[in-house]
């Protein structure tokens, strides 16, 4: 009976060393970012991986805020993200509930539609969509400019249509039996049901948004209105060959940069499936 016991725990074993060197390959190099972004002088030693404690410094930080500010940075990149957010949030709901729970002629046509637009790369699209909206709406260096190409997007409106239907229809039976309107059945029934398709859309949207560069780099010429992202690669660009410690200004920007995605994932990462679609039927 030991020796069947230890046989079994040893693939246990085994798994949970696996395990063990799988999440210190992956979470390595965010410490050397931060260990990096610490550090006075730039080192290529294996024991700058553990430094002295003592050693380590904000300055890196205060230097690559003089030259990009970070603040304005990532209000720039907040604005643009927050905006991508509420236009995906709101037209991916009405989509996705028009395509679930309304019947109407070519829906299953339009579903197919949003789902082809899916394959489309963004790259393909970037040179009709920046003579449109630069030359053609004056949009250049505008926060409407950043955020109208990612307003409405595909696999929010497949997130929530796919949602929709997991719903019982005999709450929007019942309530369009009692008189109520398609959108107040949506606001009233639909969106506090929604709330963990809500959350992925929100976390899967965040993303995005935050970490672009190149479209924000093409709209945006003016230094106040460029996200993090984009203005941290102008600093590569013109200012890291002139200054003391260009590398450890630039982790100090990406661990910034980082920051607010990493604790976004980690606060909200248990919520994905949570749901209470039973309470709303009874019997």
């Amino acid at each position: 009976m030991t020796s069947a016991a230890t046989t079994r725990r040893i693939p246990r074993l085994l798994l949970l060393l696996l395990l063990l060197a799988g999440a210190v390959a992956f979470l390595f190099p965010f410490y050397y970012m931060v260990i990096g972004s610490l550090q006075p002088e730039p080192s290529s030693d294996p024991s700058a991986a553990l430094p002295d404690p003592a050693d380590l410094t904000l300055g890196n930080y205060a230097a690559i805020n003089e030259r990009v500010g970070l603040l304005k940075a990532l209000g720039n990149s907040g604005i643009f993200t927050g905006g991508v957010i509420l236009c995906t949030v709101v037209f991916g709901l009405m989509a996705g509930y028009a395509l679930a729970q309304m019947h109407f002629r070519g829906r299953g046509a339009v579903f197919g539609t949003v789902l082809l637009v899916q394959l489309v790369p963004f790259q393909l699209l970037m040179i009709p969509l920046y003579v449109m909206i630069v030359r053609s709406y004056g949009l250049a260096d505008t926060y409407l400019g950043i955020v109208l190409p990612f307003a409405i997007n595909s696999t929010a409106v497949f997130v929530f249509r796919q949602f929709f239907l997991q719903l019982p229809r005999e709450l929007f039976e019942s309530a369009r039996i009692d008189g109520a309107s398609e959108l107040g059945i949506m606001l009233r029934i639909a969106v506090p049901l929604c709330k963990p398709a809500l959350l992925t859309t929100v976390l899967l949207t965040f993303i995005g948004p935050w970490n672009e560069f190149l479209w924000p780099f093409l709209v945006t010429k003016d230094p106040d209105m460029q996200p993090l992202a984009v203005a941290l690669a102008n600093y590569i660009s013109n200012v890291a060959g002139r200054a003391s410690n260009p590398y450890g200004a630039i982790l100090a920007g990406a661990c910034v940069l980082a920051g607010p995605a990493v604790a976004l994932f980690l606060a909200f990462q248990r919520r994905f499936v949570s749901t209470d679609l039973g309470s709303g039927v009874k019997g």
